[in-house]
Formats: structure tokens, C-alpha cells, sequence
């Protein structure tokens, strides 16, 4: 269900209204916070009453390319009386030769943003910058100011302006606003049976006078490589026990760059979210250590005076062995709450929709299978 927000000054009646049409979750969120700035920016360049209204509505759902969407948030600029609207869609853009960052179309009045190009950092100062490309085209005052790696091209169609980049810097700078769109620092609060089987993990080996030694004769590099074994073990468990890899040819991914990029983006969300459980299992091991392990009973253990590097190594080795435990916790979890867990609004509904019609398909092909037998 849309919802709807109003920017601006609420005593006076606006000469004219910028619609935001939004994808729900961190598109929305990024409008909202960005509202106030472009409402500033209007009444600055055009010396008139404006207000900014930001409609929560996944108008995105279904189409495949800019143009489809434009002409749904025209519709909605139609019906709601705006001056312009702009749609902005946490959805990657990938065209020929490139990557989308925004398309405007004067003639309807409407424009695109797509959120990942902006990339993970400096979410709304970017968000902020690209929308004051967008107006400044559909007011056509000017020609904007494009800062790299974007390049602004003109054309004679009903989308005749674009925004894109070219270079593999935007790859880059696309795949990492994906992951940041999947918010991997909430996955660790979503994988609960991971999170309970390395904590049970790690009491266990805190305790245990084997895994001190283990921790305490391993050296720096094989403690990395032990720590970095378990977060990729980890990372790949999850991958494969919850079907999270894209393979080029289902309905849902037709392009071979799309489902790279969505590999990509899944491993990087996945690692950077399982990285930071590691952490936090760290430092709860590095607590407990401390506080409940008497110096002198490792002393005894270790046979060598125990300081504060001692009880470092000793947390190091526990919450590696805790990741991997955690790593056979998460197989409780359903594919679902998985889903949930690392990915956002966009892509969680993508692949919801993706298991929803592979799951079709398997239902009418055992029909097919059944009519067979029985004749």
C-alpha cells in the first residue's frame, strides 16, 4: 500500500508540487531525507512556492526498462497534479554499453534515479546532487554541471535525456550501493539459529584447555587464515544451503551481466555481514576470557607467563571455531528468513517472485508428468 509525505511549509499553498515516487524501504528513506534540500533549491532557482510530496509505491514492479517506468510515474504525476515527478528505484539499470544512472523525459515532465549507481558512500549528498541534474533539465534553465565518472548524453525519443557511465569504476560503484541496499549489518540480527550456535560454540571452547593451546601456538598468518576459512565457509554454506545463487537462464535473470552482478553482490552482502557476526562473537569471546579465565590456570595450561596478546590469540581461535558451528546453525534457518536477512526491499521481492515462478513450474511439469502416467 502507498504511503504519502509532505515537504515544505505547510502555511503557505505551493505554486507547484515535485512528486518523488519511491520504491519502499531505503529509496523512501533516502527521498525523505532529501526532500527539504530540493524544496530549498526549487524556491531558490525558480523564485516560486514549492512543496515536495514523497509516495512510497513500488510503481517499479514488473517493468523491465527506464522507459515502462517513467511512463507509470507520469501517470501518477497525472493523476496527483504535480509539476514534475521523479521516480527513485533501488533497481540496477545495466544497458549496452553501460550503466544506468538517471533518464529524464522533458516532454512528460518525469525522471528516474536508479539508487545503486550512487554507489555506498555519501548516500545523500549524492542523492541530492543527481535530483538537481534531473529538475534542472525538466525546468530547463541549464545545462548541469556532471561531475565523473557520469557522462550526459541528448536524445530525439521520448527519453531525451540520460545519465550513465561507462568504465568499470561504475561497476564498482554499482555493485557497492547494491550491498549497501541489502544492509549487511543486519544479517548477523537475522541468522538467530547461526548467532545461538556460535555463542554455544564459543562457551564451549572458552572453557576448553585444548582450544587454548590450539590459539595459543597458532601464529598471526595461520590465525588469518583460520578466521578468514571460517567466514568463507560460512558465507558459501549459506550461499548453498538457502539457493541464493544466480544461474543464468532462469525467468528471473536473462542477462548474463545482471546475474554476475547479483553473484557479486550476494557474496559481498553475505561476507561483510558474516565478517561483522565474527566480530561481535570476538569480542564476546575476548570478554569472557578475560573476565572468567584466571591468568594463573593458563599459566599452569600454557606453561609461559599469560598477558594481554595470551587472551587475544585465545578469543581469536574460540570465535573462529564459533563461526564455523554457526555456520551448521544456519541450516535451521528457513529460506525466507535467509532472504530476509541479506537482502533489501528490491531484492528480496525479485527472488520471492523468482521462487514463486520456478515453483510454478515445477508444479506443472509433475501435472504433466501425472497426465503421462495415467494414460
Amino acid at each position: 500500500m502507498a504511503s504519502t509525505t509532505r515537504h515544505g511549509d505547510e502555511e503557505r499553498k505551493p505554486d507547484h508540487v515535485l512528486g518523488l515516487v519511491t520504491d519502499p524501504d531505503m529509496p523512501t528513506q533516502s527521498a525523505n531525507e532529501t526532500a527539504q534540500r530540493v524544496v530549498d533549491w526549487l524556491e531558490e532557482e525558480t523564485g516560486e512556492q514549492w512543496a515536495v510530496e514523497v509516495v512510497s509505491d513500488p510503481v517499479t514492479a514488473g517493468h523491465p526498462d527506464s522507459d515502462q517506468i517513467l511512463r507509470a510515474v507520469a501517470k501518477h504525476r497525472e493523476r496527483n497534479d504535480w509539476r514534475f515527478a521523479i521516480c527513485v528505484t533501488d533497481l540496477p539499470l545495466l544497458l549496452r554499453k553501460g550503466i544506468l544512472l538517471a533518464d529524464v523525459s522533458t516532454e512528460r515532465g518525469v525522471g528516474l534515479m536508479s539508487l545503486p549507481m550512487l554507489g555506498a558512500l555519501l548516500p545523500r549528498r549524492r542523492t541530492y546532487r543527481v535530483m538537481v541534474w534531473i529538475l534542472t533539465d525538466l525546468l530547463g534553465s541549464s545545462v548541469p554541471d556532471i561531475s565523473k565518472p557520469f557522462v550526459r548524453s541528448t536524445h530525439d525519443d521520448s527519453v531525451d535525456v540520460r545519465y550513465m557511465t561507462t568504465n568499470r569504476r561504475g561497476g564498482v560503484r554499482l555493485m557497492t550501493g547494491m550491498v549497501r541496499g541489502n544492509r549487511p549489518w543486519t544479517l548477523m540480527w537475522g541468522l538467530s539459529s547461526a548467532l545461538a550456535a556460535a555463542l554455544a560454540a564459543a562457551g564451549f571452547g572458552i572453557f576448553t584447555s585444548t582450544v587454548w593451546q590450539i590459539g595459543d601456538v597458532l601464529g598471526p598468518l595461520r590465525a588469518l587464515g583460520t578466521m578468514l576459512f571460517a567466514i568463507g565457509l560460512m558465507t558459501g554454506w549459506l550461499i548453498t544451503a538457502h539457493g541464493l545463487w544466480e544461474r543464468v537462464g532462469r525467468r528471473a535473470v536473462r542477462d548474463r551481466r545482471l546475474a554476475l552482478l547479483y553473484n557479486a553482490s550476494t557474496v559481498t552482502t553475505l561476507s561483510v555481514g558474516v565478517s561483522l557476526l565474527y566480530l561481535v562473537v570476538y569480542l564476546v569471546c575476548l570478554v569472557a576470557g578475560v573476565t572468567l579465565l584466571d591468568s594463573m590456570i593458563l599459566e599452569s595450561t600454557l606453561m609461559h607467563p599469560v598477558n594481554w596478546t595470551t587472551y587475544f590469540r585465545l578469543a581469536w581461535m574460540v570465535a573462529s571455531m564459533a563461526i564455523l558451528a554457526g555456520a551448521l546453525g544456519s541450516s535451521l534457518e528457513s529460506d525466507a528468513a535467509v532472504r530476509q536477512a541479506a537482502y533489501g526491499y528490491r531484492e528480496e521481492q525479485r527472488r520471492a517472485e523468482q521462487a514463486e515462478l520456478e515453483a510454478d513450474e515445477e508444479a506443472e511439469q509433475q501435472g504433466k508428468q501425472a497426465d503421462r502416467s495415467s494414460r
